[in-house]
């Protein structure tokens, strides 16, 4: 099925919706939403940012239909800054402010628009 999926150019279909989420975002937080690493080679699914002025457990907690994290499955639970954010020298603000939004298989540009809507009101808080 992953052979199958990638042949059929799924990747590319995770990448355009992962960089409308960003798009979107960065509309929504004009001047205030930050990526963390780098903005070509990376992942086609995941996006990492920060918002400025926000950390990122208190909008994933206003926001519980969401389902994200702050960080890597290994710092789950921890409101510190991300050791790997740490060492691609993002500041310890900025990097308490990070949110990891991941996209997969199932991903519609419905749930993309959702999600980016729900973040950018929960950040406006």
């Amino acid at each position: 099925m992953a052979a199958d999926a990638l042949t059929a150019g799924e990747a590319g279909r995770i990448c355009a919706l992962r960089d409308d989420l960003h798009h979107r975002l960065g509309q929504a937080l004009r001047g205030r939403l930050h990526l963390n690493g780098p903005a070509s080679v990376r992942l086609p699914n995941t996006l990492n940012i920060s918002i400025e002025g926000a950390r990122g457990h208190v909008l994933l907690a206003a926001v519980p239909d969401l389902a994200a994290s702050t960080g890597s499955a290994c710092h789950s639970g921890r409101h510190t800054p991300s050791p790997v954010l740490t060492a691609m020298g993002v500041e310890a603000e900025r990097a308490l402010g990070a949110l990891r939004l991941s996209l997969g298989r199932w991903s519609t540009s419905e749930e993309v628009q959702k999600a980016a809507a729900l973040i950018a009101s929960a950040a406006a808080h």
